[in-house]
């Protein structure tokens, strides 16, 4: 029930609803043009051989420091991802290449959310399936939207960057999905004591009233894209997974792919 409330009070405080989606208009910014909004901009990057009228799953994704949205909507490892899968992808951009993680109360939270709204007026949104993403510093402001977003979110897939374990969230996706390197040293992985990885996504483990119960798996994308995966399914609400490579700070191949197949076999609970 609590995925259905927040649905809809989403959609009362002014989104698009499906009344509204016949008012869309065609799109005059896409892929390297970007879209106006204010004083901000992003891209979009619509997925391959979309009909112009089925409601689009959407990844928001935060690109990483001293990067902007035209390298995202053109990103193999993400772009690649969304357009083959029937996903809308939306790039915003930072102001000077850059995002506002590090404290509660982003002004780049606020802003992610009017992107939403934006990007609404022109495409149909599958609101059930609204995923956020990052990487390195794009990841950090990620997790800083999920934590605090009206935005209601299937999942939060996010690369290599977090913010502080010990704050508290107001908002929580249904799923997070995080993936860091032990080796990573431009956005460490926050090992726990005794070097416990788990740690790393221990705020929403917390957050999601989740048992100290593993569910656990090792995995491959490419021969050297190699994962141990933790999954914490026994959650009051939800569940949380954690991929954990050996490597360093980078978005591993095929990724981004596998959680979006993955994720799209299955829906959030309506109730």
């Amino acid at each position: 029930m609590r995925y259905a409330l927040s649905f809809l009070a989403f959609a009362l405080s002014g989104f698009a609803t499906p009344a509204a989606l016949a008012e869309q208009t065609a799109p005059d910014c896409i892929e390297q043009t970007p879209c106006e909004l204010g004083d901000r901009s992003y891209h979009v990057k619509p997925p391959d051989d979309w009909d112009g009228k089925t409601a689009l799953p959407v990844m928001l994704h935060f690109h990483g420091w001293a990067r902007q949205g035209t390298l995202i909507v053109k990103h193999a490892r993400i772009s690649g991802a969304t357009r083959r899968r029937g996903v809308l992808l939306l790039a915003p951009n930072g102001r000077h290449k850059s995002w506002d993680f590090w404290a509660p109360g982003s002004d780049d939270t606020t802003f992610a959310e009017a992107v939403l709204a934006d990007a609404a007026k022109t495409y149909p949104i599958d609101w059930d399936n609204v995923y956020v993403s990052g990487y390195s510093y794009g990841s950090a402001m990620a997790w800083r939207f999920a934590c605090e977003t009206k935005v209601p979110l299937r999942a939060l897939l996010a690369v290599s960057g977090t913010i502080d374990q010990s704050e508290t969230c107001d908002a929580a996706p249904y799923e997070v999905r995080h993936v860091h390197g032990t080796s990573d040293n431009v956005m460490d992985f926050p090992f726990g004591p005794d070097g416990d990885t788990s740690y790393a996504v221990q705020l929403w483990r917390d957050r999601l009233g989740c048992r100290d119960e593993t569910e656990t798996l090792s995995y491959a994308t490419t021969e050297r894209d190699k994962f141990d995966r933790f999954t914490w399914a026994d959650c009051a609400e939800g569940r949380v997974t954690i991929d954990v490579h050996t490597r360093g700070h980078f978005i591993p191949r095929g990724w981004f792919a596998k959680q979006l197949d993955e994720l799209l076999e299955t829906h959030a609970p309506k109730s």
